[in-house]
């Protein structure tokens, strides 16, 4: 049994069970790291490391597309349709083509959230096909 009283890093726990529940809470870890893990100061716009590291010319954006493809892995794990998961993969590549273009991708990365998009598409299924894993959100 795990100790309760062990630190988490970043105070996240994150599970490692294949379900459809601990699939879900992975998925939403990895979309709020990428997407909404910081705000920027002096206003209360969230961003995440796809903003960051996106800012290190072609090297960035595809460590990110590597990070956004975990989610589309967990995704595939879950079964999800193909035509859905290639509707992920897509949004990953326009966030990546975009993104890898100076100054201009930097722009789009802040407010084309790739990984946002495809958390939404993961949800809509689960909901779906595995209503149990639904959280309600307060």
């Amino acid at each position: 049994m795990e100790d309760p009283n062990r630190p988490r890093p970043m105070g996240i726990d994150v599970p490692t069970g294949t379900d459809p529940v601990s699939i879900r809470k992975r998925i939403e870890a990895m979309e709020h790291l990428l997407e909404r893990s910081m705000v920027v100061p002096g206003t209360n716009y969230p961003i995440g490391l796809d903003t960051i590291i996106g800012f290190v010319p072609v090297v960035g954006d595809i460590v990110t597309a590597v990070m956004g493809a975990y989610i589309v892995w967990e995704a595939k794990n879950l079964g999800l349709p193909r035509w859905k998961l290639w509707r992920m993969i897509g949004n990953i590549a326009i966030d990546g083509a975009v993104g890898a273009v100076p100054v201009v991708g930097d722009a789009f990365d802040v407010v084309y959230r790739s990984n946002t998009k495809n958390l939404r598409i993961v949800k809509k299924h689960l909901d779906k096909h595995h209503p149990q894993t639904r959280v309600i959100e307060g």
